[in-house]
């Protein structure tokens, strides 16, 4: 009966990409029929090299996916077995067909997984339809990449993109990265939840939160879907807030549950709400980036700043980094890969603060073996906040150089 169905609402249909700017993608042309069997036809610039094993994967997938009868034309642009395997399922599911299936490949082991107080400097954001971003997306060394179905895929993509996002958890080893995802504004970002929490990302970005309910309901779908695939990792939370509203409700947005770890702003959609044109030294936003600093800090968790949208303009990175460091965040987007070392440089402790910091904690640790209650360094006494603040600072220190 099923198939009876899929042959009445079965359609011609596409996906990816070809032409002479696109790599790493490929593109489906998929036209159902009624039988004739598989009819294969591949364009591609490596066909003497990969041809007969992209044809090979094709008629895997198609027959995975239950189609036995259709015309299928191939344009490859150097796309690797996960992608291939993205674009015909995608095909396939806007015909109609596939119902219910699933052509996942082969998985990379996991990593170890991340710790709540990771290091969190930079995240890398990487749209979620375009492949070739992701190969080499580790060697630039952010400390997270953000795997992005939300603003940075079209909306007729967002099919597309779940699919090809989810065999990039699969089949790509990101390093020491830790494993993002920024899923779509709810509900919709509750489908990408389906599809995605069985692959075990790191982090979740929840967009657009304005209340605490709505990362309530992230962290009870996520706990459910857990459950449900006997995942015992953590599966992390942050939300970003992009609204006058949300700004007004940090606190019990970030306080909504135990698996948030970070709170950001997304200061593009912030100012928009705001009608007020974003600046460099950002002084339109102060108030609401102070906001998300002392949230953050009342719930014990990380602070982390927006993205800077200039890519060409280093210096003014630099600046907006370092001012940023000095509210207490820990880290911001990266939008380049260009980006991450200089974002890198702002947020980590310079030389002579580390050595500054090391005195302090060294007084205080001489102080305590001989039973003193004050800590003093030369002439100056040490109040124990400031002891505090040198720990940290050189625990942070410790980990950049990891």
């Amino acid at each position: 009966m099923s198939g009876a169905k899929e042959k009445r609402t079965a359609q011609a249909a596409e996906a990816g990409h070809w032409g002479k700017d696109v790599r790493s993608d490929l593109h489906v042309s998929l036209e159902p029929s009624d039988s004739g069997g598989l009819e294969i036809t591949l364009e591609s610039r490596v066909s003497a090299y990969y041809g007969t094993s992209i044809l090979a994967q094709t008629r895997q997938v198609l027959e995975t996916l239950g189609v036995k009868h259709a015309r299928v034309a191939i344009h490859d642009e150097g796309a690797l077995p996960f992608v291939i395997s993205s674009r015909i399922e995608t095909a396939v599911k806007r015909a109609g067909l596939g119902s219910g299936k699933k052509a996942m490949p082969e998985k990379v082991a996991l990593p170890a997984s991340s710790a709540r107080d990771r290091l969190r400097r930079s995240r890398l954001y990487l749209p979620g339809s375009e492949p070739k971003y992701f190969i080499n997306a580790s060697l630039h060394q952010p400390d997270a990449i953000i795997l992005d179905l939300e603003d940075s895929v079209h909306h007729a993509e967002k099919d597309a993109a779940r699919i090809l996002v989810r065999n990039a958890l699969r089949a790509v080893d990101f390093g020491d990265c830790e494993r993002m995802l920024r899923i779509n504004q709810l509900p919709l970002g509750l489908e990408d939840l389906v599809e995605l929490i069985p692959e075990q990302p790191d982090l979740v970005l929840v967009p657009k939160v304005e209340h605490p309910g709505q990362i309530a309901e992230v962290d009870r779908m996520i706990g459910e879907l857990k459950a449900r695939q006997d995942i015992n990792r953590a599966i992390w939370l942050m939300p970003i807030i992009e609204s006058a509203l949300g700004i007004e409700n940090a606190f019990a947005i970030v306080a909504a549950s135990p698996n948030v770890v970070a709170l950001t702003i997304g200061l593009e959609d912030y100012t928009a709400d705001l009608g007020v044109a974003r600046t460099v030294d950002g002084r339109e936003s102060l108030y609401a980036r102070s906001r998300i600093v002392n949230a953050s800090r009342a719930a014990g968790v990380q602070a982390i700043d927006s993205v800077f949208s200039d890519v060409a303009d280093m210096e003014a990175l630099r600046q907006w980094g370092e001012n940023s460091r000095a509210l207490g965040f820990e880290g911001m987007g990266c939008i380049h890969p260009s980006q991450i070392p200089v974002v890198h440089a702002a947020f980590s402790p310079s030389p002579a603060e580390v050595e500054k910091a090391e005195k302090i904690v060294a007084a205080f640790e001489e102080a305590q073996q001989r039973g003193l209650g004050v800590v003093s360094l030369g002439s100056k006494m040490i109040d124990p906040p400031v002891v505090q603040r040198a720990q940290k600072l050189v625990t942070r220190a410790k980990a950049t150089k990891q």
